[in-house]
């Protein structure tokens, strides 16, 4: 199994940016999809951005709040997959978590259930 552990959240002004980092704890991430997601209170959880496997092809996807602005990776050497946050709005304000799952199918990638693995979350925010 692998556990994955986010780090790099914190207070950045608007149009700024921060930099998250999930590594993996246990098994390499190679073989796992593995997304970011983020919550503010009384909110659902929101997909952000996620990659697919290397067995997969490695795709990318974003949300479209994102785009453009937000760039996932993934570095196998390290083990950990990063997101890179630009132009920040006061509305990236949450909590993000990094997640993995094995198997995870196109259609379900942007929905939490996918997951399996989930990482304690780390806070960003963006004071307006």
């Amino acid at each position: 199994q692998v556990q994955p552990v986010e780090s790099g959240g914190g207070l950045v002004q608007a149009g700024g940016s921060l930099t998250l980092s999930c590594a993996a704890n246990g098994q390499s991430f190679r073989s796992y999809t593995v997304s970011w997601f983020r919550q503010t209170p009384g909110k659902e959880r929101e997909f952000v951005a996620g990659i697919r496997s290397s067995g997969s092809g490695g795709r990318i996807y974003y949300a479209d709040s994102v785009k453009g602005r937000f760039t996932i990776s993934r570095d196998n050497a390290k083990n950990t997959v990063s997101l890179q946050m630009s132009s920040l709005k006061p509305e990236d304000t949450a909590v993000y978590y990094c997640a993995a799952g094995s198997g995870v199918i196109l259609s379900s990638l942007r929905s939490g259930a996918a997951y399996y693995y989930w990482g304690q979350g780390t806070q960003v925010t963006v004071p307006s």
